[in-house]
Order: structure tokens, then sequence, then C-alpha cells
């Protein structure tokens, strides 16, 4: 009896992926997609405003479940290791449906996240270009507070690490790591000034979270810790191109924890230079300040640029796991084969590398058109930490279940596999459903603005009902062998049952 109709499209596996990177790619791509700069630069003023001088207390608590996070990505990557990582895992563990639902919501979160970003680094491109005293280009003005202009010059940026990323990826993360020590050591350098010189009087304070004004404040924080060390998983993404499996999990980690150590550095030192008033006040460009305060020209430039590596690294480190996602859902056709092809010649997935940075050049450029557009961005990036809980949390929930007989392996076993894991998934999901009510409950009526509560809610909670519906595509249209047998898995894995059905 024939269970499925033939599948020209699967009849040949897609090409492997080249085996190329090692534990130093890895932290690069992690520490690239985390941009601990441009989190420092730019949410060190947004963290002020919501929880006041609290920063250190909300980023320590929030590594904490982002940690058990990491160990749940680890041990499931070391059982599959898979490019889909938590869109195979949480399929097989949970379900087809919060399996697709993961990967989709980390596909749109990405691609959003690289259609504002884009945007972003051209503005801190044309900054730095303006101080070198270029100012005009074939008579065009290089106006960093031009939308238009600072969209084409990160479109052209994006156009360029694209390119990197579909060439070879080794190239890409050898690139970024030399970027990453420039940038760390700048960073470094100035928070250690500003930690020695700052006026301000250190205080113990500062690491209590007690000291908030209320919960949603507490959750609004949290989120926001959350989202800075959002990326690190980046490391897993790649995990089908190292030469070992465990070369993923350890440089996720070692990325994670060094992105811990900057974090609290960089908020400790910002605390001791500027007031409360002074950081909320300079908000996007406290760490350009940061520099302009201590030093003059042109060591003063020193911070801006490595903000501008930090933002051309982070795109290039955003292309590169949203395509391999995409690759994992096009072998088992839940998305179209176009996603599948490897290129033989350079052993990347070439076609959708290109696509992704096609569709977020175009969100990008509509952005520039559509004026309530860039505010849907803008509302987006801010929401999207409710996407980042949503999947982070799912796929700790998955390793919990799928490693649950460990409980009976001794306390140490049952912990890793099982307590830590679980605990920290529902902490993350707990979190986001919280902050999801407070959205709902702080405005009164629909707004298309970024100060609305409902219209916040509204971006991340259709970003979760479109993945419901590309869902029921995939299995009810594309009949895709990821909803077959009732549980989420990778086209490969089906290939041997069903060439014994067909015989």
């Amino acid at each position: 009896m024939t269970l499925n109709a033939p599948r020209p499209a699967q009849s040949a596996s897609p090409a492997p992926l080249r085996r190329s990177l090692g534990v130093v790619d890895g932290v690069a791509i992690a520490a690239s997609s985390t941009a601990a700069t441009t989190s420092i630069a730019i949410g060190m003023g947004t963290i002020a405003a919501t929880v006041g001088l609290q920063a250190p207390a909300l980023l320590l608590l929030a590594f904490l479940p982002v940690l058990g996070i990491a160990t749940a990505y680890a041990r499931l990557n070391r059982s599959e290791p898979n490019c889909g990582n938590g869109y195979v895992w949480v399929g097989k563990s949970l379900g087809p449906w919060p399996g697709f639902l993961t990967g989709w919501v980390t596909l749109v979160g990405s691609i959003i996240f690289l259609a504002y970003t884009s945007a972003v680094t051209g503005s801190v491109v044309l900054i730095f270009a303006n101080k070198a005293g270029l100012d005009s280009l074939a008579g065009i003005a290089l106006d960093p507070t031009s939308t238009a202009v600072s969209t084409v010059v990160g479109l052209v940026t994006l156009t360029a690490v694209t390119a990197m990323a579909v060439t070879g990826v080794r190239s890409a993360t050898r690139l970024q790591f030399g970027l990453l020590v420039f940038e760390y050591a700048v960073l470094l350098g100035f928070c250690t000034w500003a930690l020695v010189t700052g006026e301000q009087q250190f205080s113990l304070s500062w690491f209590n979270p007690f000291e908030m004004s209320s919960g949603t404040a507490f959750a609004q924080g949290l989120v926001l810790a959350v989202f800075f060390f959002w990326g690190w998983d980046a490391a897993f993404s790649v995990t089908e191109e190292t030469r070992s499996p465990g070369d993923s999990a350890r440089g996720g980690f070692i990325a994670l924890f060094a992105m811990l150590g900057l974090f609290l550095f960089a908020s400790v030192a910002f605390q001791r230079e500027m007031s409360l008033p002074e950081l909320i006040k300079n908000g996007p460009q406290a760490l350009p300040y940061l520099g302009a305060k201590l030093a003059a020209e042109p060591w003063a430039s020193l911070p801006l640029l490595a903000l501008m590596f930090s933002a051309v690294a982070s795109v290039q480190a955003a292309v590169i796991p949203t395509a391999r996602g995409l690759l994992a859902m096009g072998r088992d056709r839940t998305l179209g084969p176009v996603w599948t092809r490897v290129h033989p010649k350079y052993g990347t997935p070439a076609a959708g590398t290109v696509i992704v940075m096609s569709i977020a050049a175009g969100i990008a450029l509509l952005a520039v058109a559509i004026p309530k557009l860039s505010d849907m961005l803008l509302a987006a990036v801010n929401a999207i930490g409710l996407v980042v809980a949503l999947y982070y949390g799912l796929t700790a929930l998955a390793c919990a279940v799928r490693f649950r007989a460990a409980r009976r392996d001794g306390l140490r076993e049952a912990l890793l596999a099982v307590g830590v894991p679980a605990a920290s998934g529902l902490v993350l999901l707990g979190l986001g459903a919280y902050l999801g009510y407070s959205y709902l409950t702080m405005s009164d009526h629909f707004e298309l603005s970024p100060d609305n509560g409902w219209f916040m809610f509204s971006l991340p909670a259709t970003i979760v009902v479109s993945g419901l519906v590309m869902a029921a595509v995939a299995k009810y249209a594309r009949r895709s062998p990821y909803f077959a047998t009732g549980r989420g898995t990778d086209a490969d894995a089906l290939a041997l049952p069903m060439d014994r059905t067909a015989l």
C-alpha cells in the first residue's frame, strides 16, 4: 500500500553543506549575531528608561534562563545536530505545529531585524563618513538623518555581506572575528576609562532587582535584557558546517559568557560616567556620546567606528542562520524547494541567502515609501522580545520532554536534562505572556504607533497567526512529510522508511 504520493522533489537528497568551521567560527557567528557593541550602544539608554539604574541586576537575572536555554540547545544538538535546530527539535518532541511555529517566528523575526538594522547600519556608516569629511557623493548629500539615504547605504552593506556569506561562510566568520577583536578592544578601553574616572557613585543597589518601581517595569526590562543576549544560538545554525557538532555548543557558550561579562561591565561603566537622565537622554547614541565625553578627536570616533563594525557584523550574522533555517524547512517541504539549493562550488545555501536579503531589502525600501511601515518596523523590533521568548521557551521544553527519561538517572542528570531546561522555558514563556498582557492593558484603543500597547501586541500576534496559517498550508496543500507521522521530523530521516513503503 502506498501511503504518500510520489514526491519528485524529494527523489534526490539535497546536497550537503560543506564542513569547514571550528569553535572560533562558532564564537564569531554567535558573538556577531548577539552584537554586544550595538546592544550596549543602543540598548543601555532604553533599558535605563525602563528600569532606572537596575540594568546590571536585570542583565544578570536574564542570563540565568538564557543559560538554561543554552544547555537545552547543547544537549539537543548533541543528540541531533541540524541547521534547523528549534524547528526540528520542537517538531519531534512537542509536535509539528509548535515545531513549525518555532521555525517560522525565528525566521520572520530575523528578517524584520535585518530590514530595520540595515537602515540603522547605513545611518552609522554615514555618521562616520561625515566625521571623515565626506558629506556628499555624486551630488547626493550623505545625511545620516535621511531615512532614504541611510536605507540605500544600509542595503549596499547588506548586499556586500550577503555576497560574502554566499561565497563561503568561513571567510565571513573570519571577517566577523576580526571586527569583534577591534570592537571589544575599543569597548573595553572606553568602559575601563569611564569606570575609573566616572563621577557617579557606584552602588550595590544597581544589582538589586527589588529596587524596580513595578512588576510591569520588571517584566519589560527582563524581556529587553533577554533581547540583549539574543543571537548566541546562531552558532547552532551552522552545526552541519562544523567539523564537530560539539564545536557549535562550545562556540555558543563561549560567546554567551563573554556577552554577560561585557554587558555587566559596560552597564556599570555607563552608570559611573553618566547620570540616569543623561543616559536616558542620549539613549541610542550612548556609546558615541561616551567617546566624545571622554576623549578628543580622533580618539572620540573610535566607539562610533566600533559601532559601525558591530552593525555590519550583526547584519551578516543574521543572514547566515536565517538561510539555514529555511534550508531545513525546505528539506521537509514545509516551504518550497528553492530553499534547499546548495551551491555546488561554495557549499552554502546560496539561493536562500540571496532571497532572504532581497525580502529584507524590499521591506526596508517599502518602509522608506510608507512612513507608517517604518513605525511598524520600529514597533516590531521593540516587540520582538516576545517572539524570542516564545521560540526559546518552546525549544527548552522540547529538551525536557525529549530527555524526560533522564530523571531516573540521578539528580544531576535529571536537573541538567529536564529540570533546568523546563524551568528556563517556563520562565521565558511566562514572562512573554505577562508582557503581552501588559501591552493589552496599557492602551484603551488601537493606534499605528510604537507607543500603543495594542499595536505592540498585534505585531508578534500577527507573526504567530501567520505561522499557523503557513503550517496549515504546509500540511494540507504541500502535504509535507514534516506532518506525515504526526511528529515533526527532518525530511532526510523519513527517506529510508518511505523507500521501504515504495518497495
